[in-house]
């Protein structure tokens, strides 16, 4: 029996979307074609990770992405200083539309890297995701780390039901510079040691959004089994509104015609004294030998 390549079922998304979708016009303005309810799952105990073969995904980024987040920090200059660009759209928006001054994307985080006033003022996106998972505001006025008692559960209460994290932190959302996607974590592990992780994902941009989001994640799950001694198991994902934008058809369209090459391996090259401890050293992908990449335009 041929094993069906796990990079099928992202394309199988793909092609559910643009044969049946539902086509509407969204916040954004562009429009987009989406379904309702999607799953994807992936083993990662053979040290395979869901790195999309069939375009090029910039794989350090996410995990970039993902480090920042563990940091708790909000604001984007520390991303820009690292090449990471991904989250510059909105602030930069934002600047525009309240300035008036139509900067270039390229002079704005040239700003914001340098200019650590310009930065504080301009690069601060609210309190999105690392603030959520790090220091969640109780009515109570206490901070809660909710990455480190997820941690400390998995040492102590392995079979718990009540190991997960999430940043849809409802008096903050309005404060955001975009509502968490992926806002969703639970953990679960198994008698035999290894650790499954599932993600529900209420927005899924899925030609640039979704491959990022499978690296982030796979990066977030290797670290997290590290620190609570166990092994990498099942990486499931969930999407609420999976979707295409309209700008986006012809290029997924065009993926859908390549065939999938074999998934790369990533793991972890050393053992990292806490969450907080991890670089992008630490990860090493060998064996990914992908198409080219596909380029198309963030929606804001």
């Amino acid at each position: 029996m041929v094993r069906r390549h796990p990079e099928q079922q992202y394309l199988d998304l793909v092609d559910e979307v643009l044969s049946r979708g539902d086509e509407r016009i969204d916040r954004t303005g562009v429009g987009t074609r989406s379904i309702f309810g999607a799953m994807a799952r992936f083993d990662l105990s053979d040290g395979t990770a869901p790195i999309l073969t069939t375009k090029r995904v910039f794989w350090k980024i996410a995990v970039k992405e993902m480090l920042w987040f563990l940091t708790g920090q909000t604001n984007i200059q520390p991303l820009v200083r690292e090449n990471v660009r991904i989250w510059t759209d909105w602030p930069l928006a934002t600047y525009r539309r309240e300035t008036g001054e139509d900067i270039s994307q390229t002079e704005f985080e040239r700003r914001i890297a340098e200019d650590d006033g310009f930065a504080a003022r301009w690069g601060d996106l609210g309190p999105v995701y690392g603030k959520q998972w790090r220091r969640w505001l109780g009515a109570d006025g206490r901070e809660h780390d909710q990455i480190t008692d997820l941690i400390r559960t998995l040492r102590n209460n392995p079979t718990s039901r009540r190991m997960l994290f999430h940043a849809w932190n409802v008096p903050e959302l309005s404060a955001m510079a975009l509502p968490p996607c992926h806002m969703v974590y639970q953990y679960h592990v198994t008698s035999d040691g290894r650790l499954n992780s599932l993600c529900y994902q209420r927005s899924a941009d899925l030609l640039l959004g979704v491959p990022f989001n499978w690296v982030g994640a796979t990066a977030l799950q290797l670290m997290i089994a590290q620190q609570a001694g166990l092994q990498p198991g099942d990486l499931v994902w969930f999407g609420g509104d999976v979707h295409l934008y309209l700008n986006h058809l012809e290029q997924a369209q065009g993926q859908l015609e390549r065939e999938p090459r074999p998934f790369p391996t990533m793991r972890l090259i050393r053992q990292a004294a806490s969450i907080d401890d991890y670089r992008i050293e630490d990860f090493e992908v060998e064996g990914y030998s992908p198409h080219a990449a596909i380029k198309a335009d963030v929606a804001v």
